[in-house]
């Protein structure tokens, strides 16, 4: 994204948004809890009220409130309940083909740029207030901030020389205006889209009544937020600015949410009520959907070619296509296969026996694209490392990799040229263990398929599968020393693709070193420079540098990039927009009843 103006508006330029075309699942039961099956996706008649549920993705529960996110917190529907009851300054919003932070949703006017674009002023809309009638002011955004910067090593979303760091001062002007003065000039669009885009205003008058030190403030919300069990009944999570409050929160991962009555945005809930329902399995979801159990669903790819039968059902049928790219997470810091992931040949021979093309139509019945590299396919021209075992086999041999009753040993170890590498030694067995999300058939077969490819090449891949935060749990950023950094060695948690990039998709949080996403600890010189280069210019030239070089380098394995999901809809439910960046605004949907052209 490039614009060359100080002060941002309308559609982000630098990335080609066309690659955007999607939408959303969510799911829920009605007023009557029938679905209408006579009334089409248009028309009708806007009736106040009701329940709407949305079903959760499979083996997914949510388990963190706290606006700050925490290591192994980080499932994208865990941040869309947080933005629904405390606010973000700025929310991206999908307007036409192109992705802007312009939203109405936000708690910010347009930022301002000023002294070179190394000066930012935010000033807040009027009229805000939390649900205890105090007002939201700039102190409430100076209270994150603090957080923030007094437990940086604690916060998931910190990267070194990112936020705090980059800010030398933040500054109260008044109740409604704060200023930031930056460490150097950046890119405003990249720091509108990938830095402000994590302000929020917190409550201090209520999360911080005695004034606590920063640290001894975040310490007690930390507790309060581990407390998973009493999310719903702690005071401290009751104090909400955003369309809605929570109802009820139970630990198998059901969200009731209901308006929040104080709530003063232009947004104001239609509903009575939201439900984010869990589902063991897409296969679970499916048979309640099919019983007409739920209003905003899913169908698995695999039945696609049955959605003329969910038409007649009442429902229509809309794929969710993320902002997004797919991949395995590789452990660089495990004991024994961290060597052999450092080796680029090996990956590069890894990554030409996944076949893409074939697993996204075959496995994924055409709702998955091939992954090219670390921003969305639209923004590469080309796959560097395309399906082709035979080069693969070939690049082994090469490096010292032969077969021993059907399984490849390093017989030429050493780290000089035709060798098998640093730190691998003679007659190592080339295996690999693959933690995988369960709950999904596709992935299943997926990761099935990769298992098939590598072993005719002689490669051994164990697969274990576990729900979805038990993989986030586990697959974290970690020092070789430590215990958790032995117990995986490849990670996959993308169902419903694994990274979800606001709308400037450069790599800071997933791929620069001491990323806080950068979960099998990747780190590369080079990928650090272009990662700097698109923070600082706008020139479109300086994304596709960094998206090529960084698909050559591989430090994951790409896989095809499903949609978020297939979503099933009620006809009689309006209102949703299924955003590219994985948010909701079920404050905008509502229900219709027959008759009448609707209000």
């Amino acid at each position: 994204m490039g614009l060359r103006s100080t002060r941002i508006r309308g559609p982000l330029g630098r990335v080609a948004v066309a690659a955007l075309l999607g939408t959303m699942a969510l799911v829920g039961c009605g007023p009557s809890g029938n679905v209408v099956t006579d009334l089409g996706a248009t028309g009708g008649t806007r009736v106040e009220g009701g329940t709407a549920t949305m079903a959760l993705p499979p083996a997914s529960t949510p388990n963190w409130i706290f606006p700050i996110g925490a290591p192994g917190y980080l499932a994208s529907y865990n941040s869309a309940i947080q933005d629904l009851l405390f606010l973000r300054l700025f929310m991206p919003e999908r307007k036409g083909d192109a992705l802007t932070m312009d939203s109405p949703r936000g708690l910010a006017e347009t930022p301002r740029y000023s002294d070179g674009n190394t000066t930012v002023s935010i000033t807040l809309k009027k009229g805000y207030r939390w649900s205890d009638g105090k007002p939201v002011t700039t102190r409430d955004v100076k209270f994150w901030f603090d957080l923030i910067k007094g437990n940086k090593q604690d916060w998931a979303g910190y990267s070194p020389k990112l936020m705090p760091d980059d800010v030398k001062a933040f500054e109260i002007v008044d109740d409604r205006t704060f200023r930031l003065r930056l460490d150097r000039a950046y890119n405003p669009t990249w720091f509108t889209a990938n830095e402000l885009q994590d302000f929020v205003a917190l409550p201090v008058h209520a999360w911080n009544p005695d004034h606590q030190s920063p640290r001894q403030a975040f310490a007690r919300l930390m507790r309060h937020a581990k407390r998973f069990s009493a999310f719903a009944t702690d005071p401290l999570w009751k104090t909400v600015n955003g369309p809605w409050r929570i109802e009820k929160w139970t630990t198998s991962g059901r969200v009731s949410l209901i308006p929040n009555k104080k709530y003063r945005g232009p947004d104001t809930p239609h509903l009575d009520r939201v439900v984010l329902k869990p589902f063991t399995t897409a296969d679970s979801e499916f048979n309640v959907l099919r019983a007409g159990g739920v209003d905003y669903g899913y169908i698995p790819p695999s039945v696609m070619a049955q959605s003329t039968k969910f038409k007649e059902m009442g429902y229509r049928i809309d794929p969710w296509e993320g902002w997004a790219v797919t991949y395995i997470v590789l452990n660089y810091h495990h004991p024994t296969a961290g060597p052999l992931l450092r080796q680029d040949y090996l990956r590069q021979a890894l990554q030409r026996l996944i076949d893409q093309k074939s697993i996204s139509r075959v496995i994924w019945h055409g709702s998955a694209t091939p992954t090219l590299g670390p921003v969305p396919a639209g923004l590469l021209d080309a796959d560097p490392y395309p399906y082709d075992p035979k080069r693969a086999k070939a690049l082994l041999a090469r490096h010292g990799w032969a077969d021993r009753d059907g399984t490849l040993h390093c017989v030429r170890p050493g780290r000089g040229t035709g060798e098998c590498g640093a730190g691998i030694h003679d007659g190592q067995e080339l295996r690999l263990l693959l933690l995988s999300q369960s709950g999904s058939t596709e992935t299943s077969n997926t990761m099935q398929a990769i298992k098939s490819e590598f072993g005719k090449a002689g490669i051994t891949l164990d697969i274990r599968q576990q729900p979805l935060n038990t993989v986030l749990g586990t697959t974290v950023p970690c020092k070789k020393t430590e215990p958790l950094c032995a117990q995986w060695q490849l990670g996959f948690f993308g169902t419903q693709g694994s990274w979800y990039f606001p709308p400037d998709p450069s790599g800071e949080k997933i791929f620069a070193s001491n990323a806080p996403s950068n979960m099998g600890s990747w780190s590369d010189p080079r990928t650090d420079r272009l990662i700097r280069a698109t923070e600082y210019s706008d020139r479109p030239a300086v994304l596709r540098d960094y998206g090529r070089e960084v698909a050559r380098r591989l430090p994951v394995l790409w896989t095809p990039n499903p949609a978020y999901q297939v979503s099933a809809i009620r006809n009689d439910l309006r209102g949703v927009d299924q955003n590219p960046t994985l948010s909701l605004a079920p404050q905008n949907w509502y229900f219709v009843k027959k008759g009448g052209a609707g209000r």
